[in-house]
């Protein structure tokens, strides 16, 4: 895939016009989906497969089930830390 930096705007209801280009990069056509991640102050936009949402939260759904109620409070304790 090429390299493409293009510039938004984020219009006053909040909507983000995907330019052209990346969208003919991506494959975008209406309808596509699109999942947002946010670190710090880093938004990726990533594009959605076919895959389903069961398919794609199932690895945090069994991470879930690792972490003990009460384990909790540590947890967010040592990532602060870290």
């Amino acid at each position: 895939m090429s390299e493409v930096l293009e510039m938004g705007k984020i219009s006053a209801r909040g909507q983000i016009a995907i330019p052209v280009a990346i969208r003919k990069e991506m494959g975008l056509e209406e309808g596509s989906k699109v999942m947002f991640f946010l670190e710090d102050d880093t938004l990726l936009i990533k594009k959605v497969s076919a895959q389903t949402w069961e398919q794609i939260t199932a690895p945090l759904r069994q991470a879930k089930k690792k972490i003990k109620q009460e384990d909790v409070d540590g947890l967010i304790h040592r990532m602060r830390k870290a």
